[in-house]
């Protein structure tokens, strides 16, 4: 416990990381997702065809040989293209942003799915009825589908950031200073890392806890919404 309260500080900041890891990642896997599924739902044959196999690519790939091929490949590349244009090399990429950019391409995948399953519950007669009273595309967006979209994804959407959320343990093999990273470091100089680990496990199931409860919320709130409206 005397390591523990020694290394508060640092462990603290850790998880401030963590959490901002899992906020900025979750942005962009929301953003992947959308465009992912208005290319299969919208984007024509091959538009769909590029959808297909990003998400059956990233799906079949182990988190961590992503984050590692983001790091140590994004590195490479950016310093041979900039040899090749006459600048210096040495370029080294964060692993705040290689973990953000890993985690959320790769969680873009599994939110292209959700968002596409939640559209296709929506009935196609309401689009049409919408449509047919001169509603325009942004107006029928905000008004039909967003909400209707909205409440039929938001159980998928959170079962992918409860998964995600563990997900961003893992980019603290290429050396980013989050909860996972500095307990283990702190773990092997006081030799107790059993301590600083469970202080890990706390802090995850609490991260988890934290965002159930808000998601549940949310889908009572839309739920609600969506019965009176009815």
């Amino acid at each position: 416990m005397e390591a523990l309260i020694a290394y508060a500080r640092p462990l603290a900041q850790g998880a401030v990381v963590t959490v901002g890891l899992a906020v900025l990642s979750l942005a962009l896997a929301t953003l992947l997702g959308g465009l992912g599924a208005y290319g299969r739902l919208g984007g024509g044959r091959f538009g769909a065809w590029l959808v297909f196999i990003y998400t059956t690519i990233v799906r079949g790939i182990p988190d961590l040989v992503v984050i590692l091929l983001v790091y140590f490949g994004g590195q490479r590349l950016v310093n041979t293209l900039a040899a090749a244009l006459g600048a210096e090399a040495g370029f080294q990429v964060s692993p705040f942003v290689a973990g953000t950019v890993s985690i959320g391409f790769i969680y873009g995948a599994y939110l292209t799915e959700t968002f596409r399953g939640a559209y296709m519950t929506i009935p196609r007669g309401q689009i049409e009825a919408a449509q047919a009273l001169g509603l325009r595309p942004a107006p029928l967006l905000l008004t039909v589908t967003l909400p209707q979209l909205v409440r039929a994804a938001l159980p998928g959407y959170a079962n992918v950031f409860q998964v995600l959320v563990k997900s961003t343990a893992v980019v603290s093999v290429i050396g980013l200073a989050d909860m996972v990273g500095i307990a283990n470091s702190a773990g092997k100089s006081v030799r107790e890392p059993f301590a600083f680990f469970v202080a890990v496990m706390l802090f995850y199931l609490l991260l988890t806890w934290a965002s159930t409860t808000i998601f549940e919320t949310l889908e009572r709130r839309y739920a609600r919404g969506f019965a009176n409206a009815r």
